[in-house]
C-alpha cells in the first residue's frame, strides 16, 4: 500500500496541472490586416485648361500639366492621399480615330495576363460630342481603370490610371472605388472646346 502512496502525489499533481491547462484558450496569431483608409467626401472644381477641353476634377487631387511642345495637352491628375496618379495623353486625330482607338484597346488588354477580369462601359453623350470606352480592370493589374475620349471627328483623350506601388486589389479596393467615383465625375463633366 506505501508504494500506492508515492505515486499518489505525482498523480493528483499531473491531474491538477492539465486540468488547469484545459483552461485556456491557445494563442492564435493575428491575420494580417491592411490600414483603414479614411477617405474625405468628394468635392470638384472645374478646369480649363488651355487645351481643347475642360472637365471636373476631385479637391483633393492635384492637376500637372505637362510642359512639352510635341505634346502641349498632355497633362496627369495626382492623388498624393493614395499615392495614384491618372495619366492622359491628348491627341489630334486628323484621320487616325481608328488607330488610336485600337491602340487604346491593346493598351487596356496588355494587361489581360494578370486581369481576371475586363469588363467595358460605353460613354455616349451626343449633347456635348462627348464618346468612348471605360476600361475596369479587376485582379492584380498595374492599371485598374482606363479609358479614351474623343467627338469621332476632331480630338482624342486617352486616360489610365496607376498606383504608385505593387498592384493588390484588396488593399487598394476602397482607395480605387473613391477614384473610380472621381473619374466618372471628369467622364460626365468633360467637354470639348
Amino acid at each position: 500500500m506505501k508504494h500506492l502512496s508515492n505515486y499518489k502525489t505525482p498523480f493528483v499533481f499531473l491531474c491538477i496541472l492539465f486540468l488547469y491547462a484545459c483552461g485556456r484558450e491557445t494563442p492564435v496569431p493575428k491575420p494580417v490586416g491592411y490600414f483603414r483608409i479614411d477617405l474625405p467626401t468628394p468635392k470638384y472644381q472645374h478646369k480649363s485648361p488651355d487645351c481643347p477641353f475642360e472637365f471636373d476634377i476631385s479637391e483633393y487631387s492635384q492637376l500637372e500639366l505637362i510642359v512639352d511642345t510635341a505634346h502641349p495637352c498632355w497633362f496627369n491628375i495626382a492623388y498624393p492621399m493614395i499615392n495614384a496618379k491618372m495619366y492622359f495623353t491628348y491627341k489630334d486625330v486628323d484621320g487616325d480615330l481608328r488607330e488610336f482607338i485600337e491602340e487604346a484597346h491593346g493598351l487596356a488588354f496588355e494587361h489581360q495576363i494578370k486581369a481576371n477580369k475586363i469588363s467595358t462601359r460605353k460613354i455616349e453623350n451626343d449633347s456635348s460630342k462627348v464618346y468612348g470606352l471605360v476600361y475596369n480592370l479587376g485582379g492584380n493589374v498595374a492599371s485598374p481603370y482606363q479609358f479614351y475620349l474623343t467627338d469621332s471627328t476632331n480630338h482624342f483623350l486617352r486616360g489610365s490610371f496607376y498606383f504608385n506601388a505593387r498592384p493588390n486589389p484588396d488593399s487598394s479596393k476602397p482607395a480605387l472605388d473613391y477614384v473610380r467615383n472621381d473619374i466618372n465625375r471628369f467622364i460626365d463633366s468633360f467637354v470639348w472646346k
